[in-house]
């Protein structure tokens, strides 16, 4: 038995089909497939439940516990000895929200990749919450996501501060409140409620994100049920909505600023709040994991850059 054939094992149990899991490992489904056969053939049992989606047997999930533990060792022997050979070769896994990848990444990646060029950085975008379960599973090497100050089986340290905003075109604050519309800003900015904006449609993002977290809470300050015209995942998407007038939207001020162009902006009115809509991003990995000198540069690095 190979480590490779382990490792299709592992990640056809993660998809949980056969044709996924051939497409993310970037080889035929036959090939995976007589892969399987070949360690269900050496081991004497059935591994999956050729259904769809795919589930493991009893065996499949007793040697899933294996090939994950054989997977750790050896990514641990590699990189000891890759730190010994001062070599620095090999992949470092980082997870991070959708939204907050096209933010931070780019220059997090570059600035590392000047000093270790020889690192594949494997970028993993999930949900907050779905990310410390892929940390606690050895899926990422890194997480970076609004995590509570204290997480058990998990070191954490704090990374930069995100401020999340309202935006709203100007044209479509005229529409709804044409002459009112200075006095409407006003009422908002000084009370920091938005309940005078009630007739205003939204553009919403889910609750696990910190933007449609903060924008629930202020929904239930303000006690009304907003009209939404579109939810979503996507902020760009939310955003190139708000830009064609078509609702308000709740964003993070970085992404904003990132993602449109001054001229953008200045079609846009943008509302701040207290303290409430700051939120601590922090990076976390787990306390047990070995000390890869790689990871330690990574998250010096990015502590670096964002203090700059």
């Amino acid at each position: 038995m190979y480590f490779q054939s382990m490792d299709y094992f592992v990640t056809t149990a993660r998809e949980r089909s056969f044709t996924k899991a051939a497409q993310k490992l970037h080889i035929t489904q036959q090939t995976l497939s007589a892969h399987i056969a070949m360690i269900e053939k050496e081991l004497g049992c059935q591994l999956f439940i050729r259904h769809i989606p795919l589930e493991l047997t009893y065996a499949g999930d007793i040697f899933l516990r294996y090939a994950l533990n054989f997977q750790k060792q050896y990514c641990s022997m590699q990189r000891t000895f890759s730190d010994i050979s001062q070599q620095y070769q090999g992949i470092l896994r980082i997870g991070v929200p959708h939204t907050r990848g096209r933010v931070i990444m780019p220059k997090l990646i570059a600035a590392f990749q000047k000093s270790y060029p020889k690192i594949e950085i494997q970028v993993i975008e999930d949900t907050n919450d779905n990310l410390a379960e892929k940390l606690f599973g050895a899926e990422v090497d890194i997480a970076i996501a609004d995590f509570p100050e204290r997480m058990p089986g998990m070191q954490l340290m704090d990374f930069y501060k995100e401020n999340v905003v309202l935006l709203i075109s100007e044209i479509l604050l005229h529409e709804f409140y044409g002459a009112d519309t200075e006095k409407i800003i006003q009422q908002v900015n000084q009370s920091g409620n938005i309940a005078p904006l009630q007739e205003c449609p939204f553009l919403m993002n889910h609750e696990h994100d910190i933007a449609g977290k903060f924008a629930q809470s202020l929904l239930r300050k303000a006690n009304f049920h907003p009209v939404i015209k579109a939810q979503s995942e996507n902020i760009e998407l939310l955003l190139d909505l708000c830009l064609r007038n078509i609702g308000a939207c709740f964003c993070s001020e970085m992404l904003a600023q990132t993602v449109l162009s001054a001229q953008q902006l200045e079609k846009l009115t943008m509302f701040h709040f207290d303290e409430n809509a700051e939120f601590m991003i922090r990076l976390g990995w787990m306390e047990n994991s070995d000390d890869w000198i790689v990871r330690s540069a990574f998250l010096n690095s990015a502590k670096e850059l964002y203090t700059k």
